[in-house]
């Protein structure tokens, strides 16, 4: 038998894109004489749908698209991830559930087994769990069709196993010849290491050839870098997909191919790879053909700048520079030069008119008060006025430029700098930002090295530098990466080595800017935690560190 594993970017409801994704598929499987095709987990309806799981539109409309889908490939087996109803009389209203389609029909149905509530995942709040898991003949052979998190049943919440159920355990002491699992797991850094590792356990451990189809492609914040994967009955890969792009891979079970050696990305390519893929596919997903950036002649507009172009096309991306009177000519300098570099549209608007009219205009009202952030920040509001303006003129979105270390502490500015509709730097500490510029830099100077090596500045007043208001980001950057994404506390920061008053002084700040992160447009997540979605802060509350010794 030839198995075929087809790693597809659906989009979310889009169900005749998909559809006709999926038959495609299907044909270069069947022209190469696979006998089943397996496509991930909700490759129906694109993953993670949310609260469209709650319309019964939308899953009359996955039932529809099932049934035609089955109609239409009979010469073929396909295994399809898609949303079903729950036949039951009592539980949620709907099962997350894998179809065997064959000779025109769906053959069989298995329901997801274990459903995530951590980070992104809220599946408890839709799905139903099925209330069995067998396995399921076809060719021949008897398959344990598993979906996702089902494999993931032996990971640990700090201490805590998340689950008591080893649904592909149970799948093959029922006498399953191979094991199938079907997902849609998100892209996190150096995730894809401890991924083949626990799908090389199950086959190793159940002594039988294990296949793992995984999506690819960018959801709004989530990316998902598909590196779906066979191992033989040892554990050992055999075969594995293309990361961050679509793919087709065929293995003959009859033959089983020699043991491979794995793909090895660094992880800042990685991470180059997901921000690309998130910026291209929630532009194209949502239909908007071109974005503007707002160039200070800093490292972090630099970056996303450049990840934009290699994303979209250069024809698709305007840079724009907004020199105040307290910019340098340095940094006036640099914008051009990446514009130059990039071969991109660039405009360059002088913004003092705009701000000694807003002087003017608020001279009364501030009269006699030193000035503050309050007037430094209407310049950065100016500028997200103009960025806005040109984006609605063309029909284009804005690309924020702000980084998580910033983001974080609040180093950033409401309906300024913040301005926009997608954030691809908001996960990515200032730290990786200087790694990613120098891999954008590696074949030639796209980033001007000033823009590199100079002292980060929001240039807001004179001689500012952001360690006027911030730890070095060297400091700042593994205090924030301990509490957000590990969860620890003062102690166990502390004990790193780092000052007990400035974790306190950190720790109060990522609080007091936690309103600011709920306006801020969605990011492309790359870390264990990040902002959005997966993490849920109250607004409104106290502060517990205000009675930390």
């Amino acid at each position: 038998m030839k198995i075929a594993l087809a790693q597809i970017n659906p989009t979310i409801a889009d169900f005749g894109g998909n559809l006709k994704k999926i038959k495609d598929f299907s044909s270069r499987a069947k022209a190469a004489k696979a006998d089943l095709i397996i496509f991930p987990e909700q490759a129906l309806s694109g993953y993670p749908a949310l609260d469209l799981w709650e319309d019964p539109s939308f899953i009359r409309e996955n039932e529809r698209s099932i049934k035609k889908l089955a109609a239409e490939n009979k010469d073929i087996g396909v295994i399809v991830g898609f949303s079903s109803r729950n036949k039951a009389r009592f539980g949620k209203p709907i099962h997350n559930s894998a179809a065997l389609l064959s000779r025109g029909k769906v053959a069989f149905l298995r329901h997801k087994t274990l459903l995530p509530t951590y980070d992104v995942f809220d599946e408890a709040r839709y799905f139903e769990p099925a209330k069995s898991n067998l396995p399921f003949k076809f060719k021949g052979k008897k398959m344990g069709l598993s979906i996702c998190e089902d494999a993931w049943f032996s990971e640990q919440n700090g201490t805590h196993k998340l689950y008591r159920t080893d649904p592909i355990g149970l799948q093959a002491r029922r006498g399953a010849d191979i094991l199938i699992n079907i997902s849609a797991s998100p892209f996190i850094r150096k995730k894809n290491t401890q991924r083949r590792k626990i799908m090389s356990a199950h086959a190793r451990k159940n002594k039988l050839p294990f296949f793992y189809c995984n999506m690819v492609g960018g959801n709004d914040e989530i990316v998902f870098d598909g590196r779906s994967c066979v191992f033989d009955s040892r554990g050992r890969l055999i075969q594995e997909a293309k990361a961050f792009e679509e793919d087709l891979i065929i293995v003959d079970l009859e033959r089983l191919p020699s043991p491979c050696a794995a793909q090895e990305i660094s992880e800042t390519d990685e991470i180059k790879s997901a921000l690309i893929t998130g910026i291209r596919d929630y532009l194209s997903k949502c239909k908007i053909s071109k974005v503007f950036v707002g160039l200070s002649g800093g490292i972090d507009s630099a970056l996303v700048c450049a990840l934009a172009v290699e994303a979209l096309g250069k024809e698709r991306v305007t840079g724009v520079s907004m020199p105040s009177s307290y910019s340098s000519e340095g940094s006036i300098v640099d914008a051009k030069a990446l514009a130059k570099n990039l071969d991109i549209r660039f405009f360059s608007i002088p913004i003092s008119p705009l701000h000694q009219a807003y002087q003017k205009s608020l001279k009364d009202i501030l009269n006699g008060n030193p000035e503050d952030a309050a007037e430094q920040n209407i310049q950065a509001r100016i500028r997200g006025n103009i960025l806005m303006a040109l984006a609605n003129r063309e029909g284009g979105m804005v690309l924020t430029t702000g980084n998580k270390s910033e983001l974080s502490v609040g180093y950033c500015t409401l309906y300024g700098d913040m301005a926009g509709g997608l954030a691809p730097l908001a996960d990515v500490p200032k730290e990786t930002v200087y790694e990613l510029a120098r891999l954008i830099n590696k074949d030639r100077e796209i980033i001007p090295q000033s823009s590199i090596t100079k002292a980060p500045s929001a240039e807001l007043k004179p001689n500012q530098k952001d360690e006027d208001d911030l730890p070095p980001y060297p400091t700042l950057d593994p205090i924030l990466k301990a509490h957000i994404e590990k969860k620890w506390g003062i102690d166990e920061i502390t004990k790193q080595g780092f000052p007990q008053s400035l974790v306190k002084d950190i720790m109060k700040r990522i609080d007091l800017a936690e309103y600011k992160r709920r306006q801020a447009p969605p990011s492309i997540k790359i870390s264990p935690k990040a902002f959005g979605v997966g993490r849920r802060i109250p607004i409104a509350r106290g502060s517990y560190l205000d009675d930390a010794p």
